[in-house]
């Protein structure tokens, strides 16, 4: 009897210790500061996915001290619309362990890109690719108020 008691503590504690390691879906919602510290980004939940918006940029304003504007986006439409309260990233939904099937936008170059992200520790491993994770660039976001 003390060796199957034992056995089931084992099991369970295997499975505890295993969910815990999991990330819940909601454990992305907050701030993260850029990798460069250059803008805060809130990541929110919409319609059952998950999007982030600039809401800080540590330079918020251009050289004739009006807030930055889009003005590299390729759609002429956009270009005048502020860098702050932009959807930076959009889309995303969860599965196994990450966040993924969504979009990042670049302000600096205009471009959109495919992208994932995992939460690792306060951490957050924002890659943005072309084709395949593979192909792509990783940066580092921090976990802010």
């Amino acid at each position: 009897m003390m060796k199957s008691a034992f056995s089931l503590f084992a099991l369970v504690t295997v499975f505890v210790l295993g969910t815990a390691m999991q990330n819940n879906p909601d454990d992305v919602l907050g701030f993260w500061m850029t990798d460069d510290g250059g803008a805060k980004i809130e990541i929110f939940k919409e319609a059952g996915k998950y999007h982030g918006k600039i809401v800080w940029l540590k330079e918020p304003l251009n050289e004739q001290g009006k807030p930055k504007l889009d003005k590299e986006n390729p759609d002429d439409a956009l270009k005048t619309r502020p860098i702050i309260g932009m959807k930076l990233v959009k889309d995303f939904v969860f599965d196994d362990g990450q966040w993924e099937d969504g979009e990042i936008y670049d302000p600096k170059e205009g471009k959109t890109y495919s992208c994932r992200m995992r939460l690792k520790k306060e951490k957050l491993e924002v890659r943005g690719y072309i084709g395949a994770p593979m192909f792509g660039k990783t940066v580092v976001w921090t976990r802010t108020e």
